[in-house]
């Protein structure tokens, strides 16, 4: 039995796994738009009114959006202000839809990776359990990250819905694909 096992779980591996999957879903998303976000009109815009760069956080609300979280624009602006959610993925032509695979792939590898260091599951429930505990490492990092990608300037804002990022980006989307991931590496096992 493996040192990091609680309640029969492989909780430490699958936080290191939740967290690593975490963090490559982002830096992969900053690799597949990162140049986009940073020529975009809207960061130019903010720039030259005086903000900084957006581009780390626009950057994390397209990783959201791959997890079909919705950014929440709300501008402050007399006679145009107003509030909106965004999927930039969706309403962004040079955005592919392929990002919405990114954290798909990741968790499941990460659930694969749970499975296959921890063998002697004794069955399929088992191995969902063990996969399901990437979210152990996942869940922080949404939640953490979901409020410092928040942008507020002037009474405006701009980040993603706290609740979803916490709840589908955070919880449902890591425990559903690390669970799948570890019941793979347990159906091959040989």
């Amino acid at each position: 039995m493996s040192s990091d096992r609680i309640g029969g779980l492989p909780l430490g591996t699958g936080a290191i796994a939740g967290a690593g999957a975490y963090l490559l879903g982002y830096v992969f998303t900053y690799l597949l738009v990162g140049s986009d976000v940073r020529e975009s009109a809207v960061n130019q815009v903010f720039q030259a009114l005086g903000g900084e760069d957006l581009t780390y956080q626009a950057v994390g609300w397209v990783f959201y959006n791959a997890h079909f979280v919705s950014t929440v624009v709300d501008v402050n602006i007399p006679f145009i202000g107003g509030s909106d959610t965004v999927n930039f993925i969706a309403q962004v032509d040079a955005f592919s839809a392929i990002l919405y695979v990114v954290p798909v792939v990741l968790l499941f590898g990460a659930g694969l990776a749970v499975g296959r260091r921890t063998p002697g599951e004794q069955d399929v429930g088992d191995a969902a359990a063990a996969g399901a505990t990437v979210v152990a490492g996942y869940l922080p990092l949404a939640v953490i990250v979901g409020f410092l990608i928040q942008v507020q300037t002037n009474g405006s804002s701009a980040g993603p819905d706290l609740l979803l990022a916490a709840v589908l980006a955070g919880l449902i989307y890591p425990a559903v694909f690390g669970a799948l991931g570890s019941v793979a590496a347990f159906a091959t096992q040989s």
